[in-house]
């Protein structure tokens, strides 16, 4: 009797993606390929340049390889009009930013349930809900009704985190997380996202030049001129 074999989170099959810059072609990426497995953290290492958020750009189907394939959970996002795009993102994709993103005039749990209000949950009660059990996951279930300047760094990173989980994603893309962060604010943060990948069985995409990296990922994969190297 044959097992059938995981479909995995995400599957990066021979991807380029070119610019033309001053009429000349610069390869972000060259022929890259990545297969991570659902539930897996796994980080994206290199210095600016290195092609780590162009990768996380296609992963999230923000931009569209040149040439090559990305699909994400088996479903191939080549082809895909920015309607279907942007419902796959809605539906099985958080982002994580370094600036963080928060509205300032909003408070704690009011950033947070700004993605179910663009998803179309209309239930306020639910909406307020999902919004308060985010905050408390990332604990910050006391901050709630405070707004982003009434908190440091850290915490807001921490509500931008709830943000990306409140919609119940699959697949969490985070690009240089602890870029803004002190050295024991970012060791606080990474430890948290590897407890959340762990006890929600979410799978983590970072990209990072943060060394910090290696006590926390199950895997990284270093990036030098648009390319993995071993």
């Amino acid at each position: 009797m044959s097992t059938a074999v995981p479909i995995p989170a995400v599957r990066v099959t021979n991807v380029t993606r070119a610019y033309m810059v001053n009429n000349e072609r610069v390869l972000a990426l060259r022929h890259v390929n990545l297969t991570v497995e659902e539930g897996a953290f796994v980080a994206l290492m290199g210095r600016s340049g290195s092609g780590k958020t162009t990768l996380l750009n296609m992963i999230g189907g923000l931009d569209q390889p040149t040439e090559g394939e990305v699909a994400l959970f088996g479903q191939v996002l080549n082809g895909m009009d920015q309607d279907q795009l942007t419902l796959l993102r809605r539906e099985k994709i958080g982002f994580i930013f370094q600036s963080f993103a928060l509205l300032p005039i909003l408070s704690a749990w009011e950033n947070v349930e700004m993605p179910l209000r663009i998803a179309g949950v209309r239930s306020g009660r639910e909406r307020r809900q999902r919004a308060e059990a985010a905050l408390a996951l990332v604990g910050l279930e006391r901050w709630a009704t405070h707004r982003p300047a009434e908190m440091s760094g850290g915490q807001q990173q921490r509500v931008a985190i709830a943000r990306a989980l409140v919609s119940r994603p699959r697949l969490l893309l985070a690009d240089e997380p602890t870029g803004e962060l002190d050295s024991t604010t970012g060791r606080n943060l990474l430890t948290l996202l590897r407890t959340i990948v762990r006890t929600e069985g979410v799978t983590l995409i970072m990209a990072t030049h943060d060394r910090t990296i290696f006590d926390f990922a199950d895997i990284v994969y270093q990036l030098r001129d648009g390319q993995i190297v071993e």
